[in-house]
C-alpha cells in the first residue's frame, strides 16, 4: 500500500468522527474560528502529508463553499473530493470508490456557508500565543486537530496552517499547507471526477 493510500485511509476515519462538546459559553477563540470559516469562501494551496514513520507525499488542495473540497495527490492515483453532498475517496490504482455523507464529517461545518460548531469543536489551551488549535474528537473513530497561525493579514486574523489526524489505532498523519490563497476563483469543475475502473 502506498503512502498516499495509507494517509487517505487514515484521514477518512478521522474525518468521520463526532466531535467533542464545546463549553457552554463560546470562547473568543472559538468565535474567531467561526469568523474565519465564515470569511473564507474559496481556498487553494499545496499540502505535504507526513505519516508516523516520517514518509511524505504531496498534492494540491481546492475548496469552494458550500460543501466542496478536492485533495489531489501528485501521483494522480488518489483523490479525496466532496461535491457538496458527499465525501468521496477514489483510488484509481486499485479501482476503488467509497463515499460518506458530508454532513456526518467535520468537513461539513468547515465547508458550510454558516458554520455551527456548538458541540462539535473545542479550542485547546496552547502556550504559544501565535497559534490557535481546535480539535474534534471521538475515541471510536479517531481525532482531528486543526492548527491556525494568528495573522492580522488573514481572514478573521487567522491562517490555516494544517492539521493532524490520529486514527483509532493511534497512527498519526500530519498535513502542512503552503501557498494558501483565500477567496480566489475556483471552478465547479474541480469537484467532478471520473469513477475508477475496477482492476
Amino acid at each position: 500500500m502506498t503512502l498516499p493510500t495509507k494517509f487517505a485511509r487514515a484521514l477518512l476515519p478521522a474525518t468521520l468522527l463526532v466531535a467533542a462538546p464545546a463549553s457552554a459559553a463560546e470562547s473568543p477563540d472559538l468565535a474567531k474560528l467561526k469568523a474565519f470559516i465564515t470569511a473564507v469562501h474559496t481556498m487553494t494551496g499545496n499540502f505535504v502529508q507526513t505519516d508516523s514513520r516520517g514518509r511524505s507525499a504531496a498534492g494540491t488542495l481546492q475548496m469552494k463553499k458550500p460543501g466542496k473540497v478536492r485533495f489531489q495527490y501528485g501521483s494522480g492515483d488518489l483523490l479525496l473530493v466532496a461535491d457538496g453532498k458527499r465525501l468521496y475517496f477514489l483510488d484509481y490504482q486499485v479501482g476503488q470508490k467509497s463515499s460518506w455523507p458530508l454532513d456526518k464529517t467535520p468537513l461539513g461545518p468547515l465547508l458550510s456557508g454558516s458554520p455551527d460548531f456548538e458541540g462539535k469543536a473545542q479550542v485547546l489551551p496552547n502556550s504559544d500565543s501565535r497559534i490557535l488549535v481546535a480539535r474534534a474528537k471521538n475515541t471510536s473513530y479517531g481525532q482531528l486537530t486543526l492548527a491556525f497561525l494568528r495573522d492580522s493579514g488573514g481572514p478573521a486574523g487567522l491562517q490555516l496552517y494544517g492539521w493532524t489526524a490520529i486514527d483509532p489505532q493511534g497512527h498519526r498523519t500530519t498535513v502542512k499547507l503552503s501557498n494558501v490563497r483565500y477567496n480566489v476563483p475556483v471552478s465547479d469543475s474541480a469537484f467532478t471526477f471520473s469513477d475508477p475502473k475496477k482492476k
